[in-house]
């Protein structure tokens, strides 16, 4: 079942998918994660008694507005704001699939005081259909995908993991 998590993780890194996906876990040592956890129960601390969690199909959303059928998504930087944005939209597409009509998201990056509406859109329903194929077949390929060497990569939870033996330049 692909998560929430695993297409998050597609659109930053194809390691990073494989090697979550495999049950290679190194969030739990990661400063970066810690702190998002925080800034997700302090920074709307009242929103969990308006608000539900709901999960379903491989996807948790922390906060459901069930009335109005928005889905707010909270994080703590735009750094990865493409894979923010294609997650929550998996997320109202997963929530579509189960005859929930009419959902929209809001990203809320609540540090910088920001928050974006989400909508699915059909062109975007195809793309997720194609991209769900794509990360399966990522994770369940016998293969670890090579080190990928981007921007993000100092800040991921398998950075050291990825560049142990590394020569940094």
């Amino acid at each position: 079942m692909i998560t929430g998590t695993h297409f998050n993780y597609f659109l930053l890194c194809r390691r990073k998918l494989w090697l979550f996906a495999n049950n290679i876990a190194m969030e739990h040592t990661s400063e970066a994660v810690a702190e998002g956890k925080l800034l997700h129960e302090s920074a709307y601390a009242r929103r969990a008694d308006r608000f539900k969690e709901l999960e379903t199909d491989g996807i948790k959303i922390d906060f459901y507005d069930e009335k109005n059928k928005v889905i707010h998504e909270i994080k703590k930087s735009d750094k990865a704001e493409d894979a923010h944005e294609w997650q929550l939209k998996y997320y109202i597409y997963v929530l579509e699939s189960k005859g929930i009509t009419g959902v929209s998201g809001i990203l809320e990056y609540p540090l910088l005081r920001r928050t974006q509406k989400i909508v699915l859109s059909e062109a975007d329903r195809n793309q997720i259909g194609l991209w769900k194929n794509e990360i399966a077949e990522v994770i369940t390929s016998d293969q670890c995908p090579p080190i990928a060497k981007t921007g993000i990569c100092k800040n991921c939870s398998y950075y050291e993991f990825c560049f142990t033996n590394e020569n940094e330049s």
